[in-house]
């Protein structure tokens, strides 16, 4: 089986997943947010019981679980995820357009930034295994992966908004001022991580059989490692980009709420603080769709960096 056959056969395995992965993650998480206590329209004033008839009555809460379950599997068919509960005149389709442009500008800029700045030191301090170098470089890396970003974020506002003030110290206007704080916040981590794997990766490759061979032939050290040791030791950096680029781009809750950024990330923990239904399951589901896709693009990567991976047997 040549490579683009494999290739098309473990794509066409995994896209045939799809639909029963979907299937059960909107099902759990369907009766999991009506298991939780509460409800939509559950206020501080209880509201009077005809105006609370009417609402359960205009979203169709008033019908048998399985029914409303049902209902929304049909929704979801057409890509409709329903009018949100608590942001009147507005879809949860509307919100999550309007969210989902600005979590993946924050998320994608960071994570490129993660990969340059995490392979590039990764590299370095592998070639430089066990110097001074390596473990300053490493320590950093621990220390950046062992700090959370709601320490992080802080600190950042208070050095380059409040004392410097030279940035924003929060809000979102599409100018790169305002990106750079919370960008530079989800990258650190993820250049921490990446650096620690892609050192670990590196060092192994470096001791491969294929490697010593092509010392051997006499090849300049930069062409052995570009041309035969980088792709090989990409390969785990990949695995982990795949569902790590979804949480950026849509799990950077803290950094969106504490720099006040309207991201998915914003609406989904208002959606479950309001027990608004269809938001919290349209975000959830688009999350997923978001992982399974990324996970594709993985696999593919796969086959342009170790055209030997047989798919067939994936």
């Amino acid at each position: 089986m040549t490579l683009d056959q494999g290739l098309v056969r473990q794509l066409t395995r995994r896209l045939l997943g799809v639909v029963p992965t979907l299937l059960l993650l909107i099902t759990v998480v369907f009766f999991l947010v009506r298991v939780a206590p509460g409800g939509p329209f559950d206020t501080e004033k209880a509201l009077p019981p005809e105006i609370q008839a009417n609402l359960e009555a205009k979203y169709h809460l008033d019908e048998p679980l399985l029914q409303q379950y049902f209902r929304y599997l049909g929704q979801i068919l057409v890509l409709d995820f329903g009018p949100s509960f608590q942001y009147k005149d507005w879809t949860v389709n509307e919100l999550i357009a309007q969210g989902f442009p600005v979590s993946l500008t924050i998320g994608g800029v960071a994570m490129l930034l993660g990969f340059v700045f995490g392979v590039g030191i990764g590299v370095g301090a592998a070639l430089r295994q066990n110097s001074a170098a390596d473990f300053t470089t490493m320590g950093f890396a621990m220390l950046g992966v062992s700090i959370p970003n709601f320490v992080v974020a802080p600190v950042l506002i208070l050095l380059f908004a409040v004392y410097a003030g030279w940035l924003p110290a929060g809000g979102w206007d599409w100018s790169w001022r305002s990106a750079v704080l919370p960008v530079v916040t989800l990258a650190l981590p993820v250049i921490a991580y990446i650096a620690r794997l892609m050192r670990g990766s590196m060092i192994e490759v470096l001791h491969s059989n294929f490697i010593r061979t092509a010392r051997a032939k006499g090849l300049p050290e930069r062409q052995v490692i570009l041309r035969h040791a980088l792709k090989p030791a990409l390969l785990p950096v990949i695995s982990y980009m795949g569902p790590a680029t979804a949480a950026l781009i849509t799990g950077s809750v803290v950094v969106e709420r504490i720099f006040s950024i309207p991201g998915l990330g914003s609406y989904f923990v208002q959606g479950a603080l309001n027990r608004d239904y269809t938001l919290v399951m349209g975000v959830v589901l688009f999350y997923g769709v978001l992982i399974i896709a990324l996970n594709v693009v993985v696999d593919l990567l796969y086959s342009i960096l170790n055209p030997k991976i047989a798919y067939e047997e994936l």
